[in-house]
């Protein structure tokens, strides 16, 4: 199955309407003032306390109740993002994690989903399950609300998630914070938690070349360290492979990642200019399967 396949799913919305969308993951939700069930009540979601949502027109929920702990994607990270996982660059990793996703999973938690590619390419694996994308990035959760068979909502995921206590059979969290605690409170007792983090080399010849910012040294020791009071390591895939890319999708690579926030925009693309085209690029990604405990 390509990217492009997960894309064009992604990119047209079910003949329902968004309420009805909503209705697939109300049950799995819970208000994120006071931990209540929610409902749907049109034009809204709201707890029995009366604390009320509104739903979006593009059918996600903002239950944000203070600012993000975090930096959140800008809409031109996530346009770029969004560019240059349709070229199919990361289709390996892609496969990757729908891989495995148990094939009789029910619901699935994409933690800061972004753009919701991976979201996509879990359920699409899950022929049954219905999804969840969490971001603390509205321009990225309006993206996420394309995705077929998953709700979206804009939440921190370095705070309380607003997501009942042990609903979720798999948690993906992808290039994104953790916060083990609240991944295992919403998993079922045996769920799995799948990580994905990248080499130390992952994109050095970008990294190298702009001065970016690079992969810390023994990631993978203190990724396990960190998850080991909710999880045990079950099994771990690595993921790699060479790109060869265009100036233009070289930007894209830049402007959807973190470095965003500290480089200038036409710092890059004078950066890039200076080096071959096409570019070789090495990618390189660990997939951390891990069981809850």
């Amino acid at each position: 199955m390509r990217c492009a396949q997960w894309a064009a799913t992604a990119a047209h919305r079910r003949s329902r309407t968004v309420l009805q969308v909503l209705a697939d993951v109300i049950d799995f939700l819970r208000c994120p003032v006071c931990a209540a069930g929610l409902v749907l009540d049109e034009p809204a979601v709201r707890c029995g306390s009366g604390h009320a949502f509104d739903v979006a027109r593009q059918g996600y929920v903002n239950l944000l109740t203070e600012p993000g702990a975090g930096t959140a994607d800008t809409s031109a990270m996530v346009a770029a993002r969004a560019e240059f996982l349709a070229g199919g660059h990361y289709d390996p990793i892609l496969r990757a994690v729908g891989a495995e996703v148990p094939g009789e999973a029910g619901f699935v938690v994409d933690a800061g989903a972004g753009t919701g590619d991976y979201l996509a390419a879990a359920l699409a694996y899950a022929p049954r399950a219905v999804g969840l994308a969490v971001d603390v990035s509205v321009p990225a959760v309006r993206r996420a609300a394309r995705v077929a068979r998953a709700g979206a909502v804009v939440a921190d995921v370095w705070r309380s998630l607003p997501v009942r206590d042990g609903v979720a059979d798999v948690v993906l969290n992808v290039f994104a914070p953790r916060n083990p605690a609240e991944y295992r409170r919403v998993l079922r007792g045996n769920g799995r938690l799948l990580v994905v983090t990248p080499y130390e080399n992952h994109l050095s010849e970008l990294t190298t070349a702009l001065g970016l910012i690079t992969v810390e040294a023994n990631k993978l020791d203190r990724l396990d360290a960190t998850l080991a009071p909710h999880f045990r390591l079950e099994r771990r895939a690595d993921v790699t492979g060479r790109l060869s890319l265009s100036h233009a999708v070289a930007r894209s690579l830049v402007a959807m990642g973190p470095s965003a926030h500290h480089v200038e925009e036409a710092t890059v693309a004078s950066l890039v200019a200076r080096l071959p085209e096409p570019l070789p690029v090495t990618f390189g990604v660990h997939v951390s399967s891990y069981r809850a405990i």
